[in-house]
């Protein structure tokens, strides 16, 4: 099974881009975030011409994620448990050939001191709480996502420049390894120990020409999924192209269920 997640940065201004890179990759899962769109003016259309179920999960101008898969996915969740008034689009999950999988956009946080900074903290928890349950379920899932986490200095290109930075406190960083503390594998990780692998480039100052970049989109996954993990890598082609997205994608590849003895 091969899995991506993209945060696109509005499904709709970058639609041709979006729908080239999946023809070219074809994923049986694609993950999106930051739609930022409501759920009815999501284009699904141009997906399902592509082959995919689509499930989007959207709001006007902000947030929203979205649950692509070639095979039909079931037992839509499409809220992070814990916090009944959240109406903020940044969750969904679903099972797709028998493995769990969520499209996750967690709060940027910043700037710190305020609210926002403490619903991250808040959501985290939260995140760590539904990842406690779904393990207690042994079974094989997959959180990917946009984390908005920086989860070590060599994961941005100057951590000086971050330490104030919502991205990169230790608050965050260590509900972060809670996560990994749990049990969960961080995919990428788990391969590679490379500098410079970054997944976003700022708009400004030519962060990209330059490669002052972050790596922020993870996947995590269960024990059952880190079991049939083949390869994780980041398509660093997309944040190349004209009207680009500030994130690129990162693929996931796991093997089938039947190959593991």
């Amino acid at each position: 099974m091969k899995i991506a997640t993209w945060n696109v940065n509005s499904a709709k201004a970058r639609l041709p881009l979006i729908t080239d890179w999946l023809r070219a990759e074809s994923p049986d899962v694609a993950l999106l975030q930051e739609i930022k769109c409501e759920t009815a003016a999501f284009p699904r259309a141009a997906f399902e011409e592509l082959g995919y179920h689509v499930t989007p999960v959207g709001q006007k101008s902000y947030n929203g994620v979205a649950f692509l898969s070639k095979a039909p996915h079931e037992d839509v969740l499409a809220r992070l448990p814990g916090e009944p008034e959240d109406e903020q689009a940044r969750y969904v999950e679903a099972t797709v050939a028998g493995v769990r999988v969520a499209s996750l956009y967690l709060p940027n946080g910043n700037p710190l001191g305020t609210e926002k900074f403490a619903y991250k903290l808040r959501w985290m928890d939260r995140l760590h709480a539904h990842a406690r349950s779904l393990l207690a379920q042994e079974i094989p899932f997959v959180l990917g996502g946009d984390y908005n986490i920086i989860p070590e200095p060599r994961d941005v290109f100057d951590p000086v420049a971050f330490a104030g930075d919502a991205l990169f406190q230790p608050e965050s960083r260590a509900k972060f390894r809670a996560l990994l503390n749990l049990g969960l594998t961080e995919a990428y990780r788990a391969l590679h120990d490379d500098d410079h692998a970054y997944t976003f480039w700022d708009y400004q100052a030519g962060c990209w020409p330059r490669d002052l970049g972050l790596r922020i989109d993870h996947f995590l996954l269960s024990p059952q999924a880190a079991d049939r993990l083949v390869e994780c890598r980041i398509d660093r082609r997309p944040r190349g192209a004209e009207k680009a997205s500030d994130h690129t994608p990162v693929l996931l590849e796991l093997r089938d269920g039947s190959d593991i003895s």
